[in-house]
Parts: C-alpha cells; structure tokens; sequence
C-alpha cells in the first residue's frame, strides 16, 4: 500500500471507527468486547481491499462486513439468552426519557438478528430503504417487510407491558 492509501486509511479510521462500533453494539447485540471484535474484523478487511475500495464507499464496505458477521455470529448462536445493551460511544443528545430508551433497546435486543440489523440502519444510522438493502445484500422489498414486522413486534411488546403496568 501507498503511503497514500495509508494516510487515506488512517484519516478513515479516525473519521469513521466510532459510527462502526456504534452499529455493531446495536447490531451485535451482545457486549461492547464481541462489538469491538466485529469492528476490528471489518477494519483487517477493509485495511487489505483498500486501494481497491478507497475511491467506492470504504464505510458501506464496512459497516456491512460487521452487519454479516454479526447475523452469522446470531445465527450460529441456537442458546437463547438475554442480551444486553452497552451505551452507545457517543450519544448526541439526551432521551426525554431516559427509562423509555433502555427499554426500547432491550426489545430491539430480543429481534432476530436482521430485523434488528434493518432497524438499526435505517432508524439509527437513517439510512434509506435503498441503501440499508445495498448494505444488507438484499431487496428493498425485504427491508420494508422487516422494518414492518419489527416495529410491529416492538409496538405489540410495549402495549404489552403498558397494559400491565395500568
């Protein structure tokens, strides 16, 4: 590599490591360790095609080397366990409710892996339909289903629980 490329890289890795750690917390669903073993998995990987993705889009390479291992990474879990939620690094703002957003994720938490994955690119990193489905390998059919049938499936646990509390 260049010591174009090099530099190229390093600025990328300062600009951009903390918006991939954040997704593969929320994605990943598991602890900040197994997040930061995703995110340094995608960086190896990102780091040895960069002369050939550095002029594409290096952060959607990424992200979506650590979306796949991640779904791989749950798939091969068949053990059902609870998941925790880190903090995400970096929080721009403060929840009106802070009880509300804990337990928003802990639902998010208990997706299955790419319904969480959809959610979490196209509500949190506000991606639209088109690029969380590049991003994923799939149709925007298929993150329009997913996205439907996730907040459904949130909403329904929540009116659950609200109901219970009344």
């Amino acid at each position: 590599m260049t010591e174009e490329d090099e530099a190229a890289f390093d600025e990328f890795l300062a600009a951009r490591s903390t918006a991939l750690l954040r997704t593969a917390i929320l994605v990943c669903g598991a602890t900040p360790h197994d997040a930061e073993d995703l995110v340094q998995g995608a960086l190896e990987k990102v780091y040895r095609h960069w002369p050939r993705i550095r002029h594409d889009n290096p952060e959607a390479y990424a992200r979506r080397v650590v979306v796949n291992a991640a779904i791989t990474k749950a798939r091969r879990r068949r053990v059902i366990q609870e998941i925790t939620f880190a903090s995400p690094p970096d929080t721009p703002v403060e929840s009106p409710d802070p009880g509300l957003r804990e337990l928003l994720l802990a639902e998010l938490g208990k997706l299955p892996a790419r319904m969480r994955a959809v959610l979490v690119l196209r509500y949190w990193e506000d991606m639209s339909e088109a690029e969380t489905a590049a991003s994923l390998g799939c149709s925007v059919g298929t993150v329009k289903s997913q996205a439907a049938r996730g907040l459904a499936r949130i909403r329904e646990r929540l009116g659950t629980l609200e109901g219970a509390s009344a």
